[in-house]
């Protein structure tokens, strides 16, 4: 009887010594939408910092950073798509195009709440697939055969491994990026290799100044860096953006965004929206002419609670857009519908 009474003791132990630990993590359930707190496995919880960059003051989250001096942190940029044209007599033709731009920050100094930094441009790669065919220009890889191709590598070859300085506060407001004419002028001997003329040599640079240049990169840094409004979010808060889809500004993209969760060292929010059908039509004679497209997007956005850095987005974009004319008796109509996929920091495609 004591031997057993000495085993059911030694069980006893052993189911306490067993029972993990729990911390609980605040999030919105996704089927209901309502803000719950649940118990999850203490070991399966990140650490955090003591002091994090994302935390909540009265509920309130709000997005600062956090970086440490002589640490280096990813942003590579990752887009496919898949646009599929169909014409009028119902054939259709499937084309995949995909981008990749590898680029990282090394933290030099920190000096109150200025970031100082080395912007690294690493690498770019694209491919294009097309009635079985693929193409592939990467500045890791050796200059394409093609002659088309060669200027497209060399361009992005003089690009890669180049070094920008970057200034940016703790809320994430890039202050200046420097470095540019170095790029310039390395971009432009690269063209002067296989351009002979000096007007189309001077064109090449001008056309980068265009896409590559400091207001470019803020607004893109910006972009990608911090999503949390300034006045911060509770959990399952929702607030929006809009911004031009064309030049002249008559179409918006609207994202629509909600604080999912902060916890297990993560904050993930996720985004809906894009531009609500629109169709456009042009009468001459008895022929009508008319242009419909729209566009969804849906995915995730998460962060590094304790530095702010953004870890992974990944956003799936369908746009489909349908041409029709029409002569009041028949129609026909030609349909193309991309779907993409955009990725900040994958970690697989």
């Amino acid at each position: 009887m004591k031997n057993l009474a000495t085993l059911a003791l030694i069980s006893s132990i052993a189911l306490v010594s067993c029972k993990k630990e729990t911390k609980t993590v605040t999030k919105v359930d996704p089927k209901t939408g309502k803000t719950v707190t649940v118990e999850v496995p203490a070991d399966s919880v990140a650490k955090v910092a003591e002091n994090p960059a994302i935390k909540d003051s009265a509920g309130i989250f709000k997005q600062t950073f956090k970086l440490e001096k002589g640490k280096t942190y990813p942003l590579t940029t990752y887009q496919r798509d898949v646009k599929t044209m169909t014409d009028p007599q119902g054939k259709s033709i499937t084309a995949t195009s995909e981008s990749t731009d590898e680029m990282n920050f090394t933290v030099n100094d920190v000096k109150g709440n200025v970031y100082d930094m080395i912007l690294n441009l690493v690498s770019k790669r694209s491919s294009q697939t097309a009635q079985g065919k693929t193409i592939v220009v990467d500045t890791k890889l050796p200059i394409p055969k093609e002659d088309d191709l060669k200027m497209i590598w060399n361009i992005n070859r003089a690009l890669t491994g180049n070094k920008l300085n970057m200034k940016m506060d703790d809320k994430g407001n890039v202050l200046s990026i420097t470095g540019f004419d170095a790029v310039y002028k390395k971009v432009a001997d690269a063209a002067g290799t296989l351009l002979k003329d000096a007007n189309q040599k001077a064109s090449v640079v001008a056309s980068l100044k265009e896409t590559f240049n400091e207001k470019v990169l803020k607004d893109q840094f910006t972009k990608n860096l911090t999503i949390l409004p300034k006045k911060g979010a509770k959990i399952g808060e929702k607030w929006s953006t809009s911004e031009n889809a064309d030049a002249n500004g008559s179409i918006k993209v609207t994202s629509n965004y909600i604080l999912k969760s902060v916890g297990n060292g993560t904050a993930e929010i996720s985004i809906t929206g894009g531009i609500p059908k629109k169709t456009e039509k042009k009468t001459q004679g008895p022929i009508t002419h008319s242009l419909s497209s729209e566009l969804d997007q849906n995915g995730t956005i998460k962060f590094d609670q304790s530095s702010g850095w953004i870890t992974n987005q990944n956003i799936s974009v369908k746009t489909t857009q349908t041409e029709t004319i029409s002569d009041g008796k028949q129609s026909q109509s030609m349909t193309s519908v991309s779907n993409s996929s955009v990725m900040v920091n994958p970690s697989s495609k």
